[in-house]
């Protein structure tokens, strides 16, 4: 979705666009178009799915696919229509309980872990839920007083965000559930991994460019659309040091395999280690031997593992781990974004996540909202590691180069890849 500049917002849980005012016309077919296209590209993504398959949770960290499609109806339901239009009814009284994620000040709500048990309501009711809210939406889009259209976009804005991450989560999601199946169930006959800028690399070669030391501004920049964790924008030193051009390949991953880096305990990290004996991890996730030879699970399901591709579905230990190996570090997330900003990375995009080694914290000078928004990111700057671009899943213009993407350590779920560094 493109991001266009409207009006000036605050900083919540997003920061909105404001680089300059369209008339109040214009931004309501504006705001009416972006709304639709983004909402037709969840149906479009859950299109390839079963009911059955809309149903399934696999693990606790993933959710339905009929759970995210009423989620982000509700976020829309939650923090736009009830606030600004009097005139709204709530759809169904039982869904706030059902569909609220963590938003502690909107009330209680159903256990993250048990959300694959509702199968009611149905997916025939998430439908009628989405239709309903559409239409309210879009009536407060054309009908919102001017006084008040300015906060009815703003908020707009970050739920159309808040769902393109739910976009990205829905694919991740399946792929996860998709890999528990024996039969190794298909979502995209026609999908193809994005091929690597570089193809097929020498494991040897000098892939390494140097990246511009000194004190360099960080974070989110210019009044379009950012959430409030990629602010304020602040002074970051870059030591002198050097950042790989492409992602890690899997068959520089295979040599890691190859020569015992997932039963060499001096690579890990202590927690790394207890992950890799505990999960009996000897690959990346959703990496299988047969008839000797690796696969892969991906969204055209069972393929042979490309040595060509970018390794995917890495945790942030193996991460850590391949680093040892291969005599590198991981970069910082600021020198990531300076690497990106000045033109240095191949597959900085619409690839995999790529692995830093900074915590998820607050930029200094951060605060959060007020108010249940201000959940969205800050309560969850604690024990989570930073991953920078974008991938394959990401919809298209969701990315930017001060976007923070975080996860747990051990998570594989996502396509996760990794950059190596090092220091001159």
């Amino acid at each position: 979705m493109a991001r266009a500049a409207v009006f000036e917002g605050s900083r919540g849980a997003a920061v909105a666009s404001g680089a300059g005012k369209l008339p109040l016309a214009e931004a309501r077919g504006y705001w009416r178009a972006a709304f639709r296209r983004v909402r037709a590209e969840t149906e479009s993504r859950a299109a390839h799915l079963s009911a059955e398959d809309q149903i399934i949770q696999s693990m606790p960290d993933t959710s339905p696919t009929k759970w995210h499609c009423a989620h982000v109806t509700w976020f829309f339901e939650q923090f736009l229509l009830v606030p600004h239009d009097p005139a709204y009814r709530i759809f169904d009284e039982r869904f706030p309980f059902l569909f609220n994620s963590y938003y502690v000040a909107a009330g209680p709500r159903h256990a993250r872990p048990q959300r694959g048990l509702i199968t009611r309501p149905n997916g025939e009711d998430v439908a009628k839920y989405r239709a309903h809210v559409d239409a309210a939406v879009e009536r407060l889009i054309d009908n919102a007083l001017e006084a008040d259209a300015a906060r009815v976009f703003e908020i707009l804005e970050i739920g159309l965000n808040h769902e393109q991450q739910h976009q990205e989560l829905l694919v991740t999601d399946i792929l996860h559930a998709f890999a528990q199946n024996p039969t190794d169930p298909v979502y995209d006959a026609a999908w193809q991994m994005p091929r690597p800028a570089a193809g097929l690399r020498s494991l040897d070669a000098d892939d390494f460019v140097d990246v511009p030391a000194g004190i360099h501004a960080v974070g989110h920049e210019g009044a379009a659309f950012c959430f409030d964790n990629e602010t304020p924008r602040h002074d970051a030193l870059i030591p002198k040091m050097r950042i790989a051009r492409h992602l890690v390949s899997n068959a520089e991953w295979l040599r890691f395999i190859d020569t015992g880096g997932y039963t060499t305990p001096s690579l890990w990290l202590s927690d790394g280690w207890s992950a890799v004996q505990a999960e009996g991890w000897e690959a990346p996730g959703y990496w299988r031997r047969k008839d000797g030879q690796w696969h892969v699970m991906t969204l055209a399901g069972l393929k042979p593992v490309d040595p060509a591709q970018p390794v995917l579905h890495v945790s942030y230990y193996e991460a850590e781990a391949f680093a040892r190996f291969a005599g590198k570090h991981l970069p910082s997330e600021q020198e990531w974004e300076v690497a990106a900003r000045a033109g240095l990375l191949a597959d900085g995009y619409g690839v995999a996540w790529q692995w830093t080694r900074s915590a998820y914290l607050p930029y200094p000078g951060y605060r959060a909202a007020e108010g249940a928004l201000g959940e969205y990111n800050g309560k969850f700057m604690i024990s989570q590691m930073v991953l920078r671009g974008s991938s394959l899943a990401t919809p298209e213009g969701h990315e930017r180069v001060s976007y923070r993407n975080f996860f747990y350590p051990p998570a594989r779920w996502q396509f996760s890849s990794v950059r190596l560094a090092e220091f001159i």
